[in-house]
């Protein structure tokens, strides 16, 4: 059942009794419209109460499922056409990705760099905005948002980034915007309301020590932005993640809402590492006292899969690490990412065929990140995922 299934089952409850004679004096459309409203009122008041009283992030299912960039395997990521789909095929958390504009606004794409996701190159008026910029240590080129306004940047429309592999996802190229993080927030309220239960977000703050660097700090203006709309507290319906721990730890001093550190490559560093000359790597912090120093101000991590199972060079799965196991020994919850239904992202054993823009056995990748005993799992398809957790939520036979 998607979330939202109670108020559409009011609504069909309503359509039931109207069909079966209705009430004297009362002409069908008005009923019609009445029962409309009844729903809508009862779900606003189920928002409300679960507004009040809804659990944390402990009372959500196992294994989430969290829609990466909304829906982006049928959609633009990062629109609001992405997110409303990814909620509407039932994703417990939608993702956003926040970078700032020239004007200090916050606005949801996976990278500063909106080349590849925007039609700015057909902008003759920012031709001159091309450039080249080193972003956390690599040589970008490109046009980027924080050489545009909040108002420049709307009058841009948003694309498939990657066409080739997702050439369907062209249809939608320019019907959405670039929505900022508080249209999403006022979206997610809006849903929250018609639905009657809470939408959950998971944000991440992207190269903030970059941003900090340029004036452009992202913690303060998004803490300003979760206590505007109340998601701030420790159950807020919303999960806050960065690459950069010392974001997530500046973060836990502003708001008190749950925290989440991405972890990248065994051998890599995050920037902030790199910056502060700290010589520790991923690799570190996966180990148990690495994640006992992030468990001392994050809930959970959000590893690549490679951490929790590795490939060999052929691209087939491994042997498991202890990752999931040494994890939930420090209390932190897991949060892997991306799953995806396209063979040119899938192990070697679960492709099919070759073309790798072709659906391989995705369930099959599923079940073997699922058996792992992860609490979640971002995809860009939350439809998949979803069926697949089905066999290992409580109650459901594996």
């Amino acid at each position: 059942m998607t979330q939202g299934g109670a108020a559409r089952r009011t609504v069909l409850g309503a359509a039931v009794l109207a069909a079966g004679g209705g009430m004297a004096g009362i002409s069908a459309g008005s009923a019609s419209a009445a029962q409309t409203a009844g729903a809508t009122d009862t779900a606003e008041a189920a928002f409300a109460a679960d507004a009040r009283h809804g659990g944390g992030y402990r009372d959500l299912p196992v294994p989430l499922v969290i829609g990466h960039r909304g829906a982006c395997g049928y959609r633009p990521e990062h629109t609001l056409g992405s997110y409303q789909l990814a909620l509407d095929l039932g994703a417990d958390v939608v993702e956003q990705d926040l970078v700032p504009t020239k004007d200090g606004h916050l606005v949801c794409r996976h990278e500063n760099e909106i080349g590849g996701t925007t039609d700015v190159a057909d902008h003759a008026e920012f031709a001159s905005r091309r450039t080249t910029k080193s972003i956390d240590g690599v040589a970008v080129t490109g046009w980027f948002t924080e050489d545009f306004t909040l108002a420049e940047l709307k009058t841009l429309r948003a694309k498939e980034r990657i066409p080739a592999v997702r050439q369907r996802n062209t249809l939608y190229d320019g019907r959405w915007d670039v929505p900022t993080f508080e249209e999403v927030l006022r979206w997610a309220d809006r849903e929250g309301k018609r639905r009657g239960k809470r939408v959950w977000l998971h944000v991440e703050t992207k190269h903030p020590t970059y941003f900090r660097s340029l004036g452009l700090g992202l913690e303060e203006p998004l803490a300003k932005l979760l206590r505007r709309y109340g998601r701030d507290g420790r159950n807020a319906p919303l999960f806050l993640q960065s690459f950069e721990p010392s974001s997530i730890q500046r973060l836990s001093k502003l708001v008190s809402a749950p925290r989440v550190v991405l972890l990248s490559a065994a051998g890599t560093r995050p920037w902030d590492f790199e910056q502060a000359k700290d010589p520790r790597t991923v690799a570190d912090l996966v180990k148990p006292e690495g994640l006992k120093w992030i468990a001392g101000f994050a809930q959970g991590i959000g590893p690549t899969m490679d951490l929790i199972i590795p490939r060999d060079a052929a691209g087939k799965l491994g042997t498991p690490t202890t990752l999931v196991k040494d994890a939930h020994a420090r209390g932190l919850v897991l949060h892997p990412y991306t799953a995806r239904n396209e063979n040119s992202f899938l192990p070697a054993e679960y492709r099919r065929g070759t073309d790798p823009a072709a659906y391989g056995d995705a369930f099959g990748a599923f079940k073997t990140y699922f058996e792992q005993g992860i609490d979640g799992i971002f995809t860009d398809n939350a439809d998949t995922g979803l069926l697949a957790a089905e066999a290992f939520r409580p109650g459901r036979g594996r």
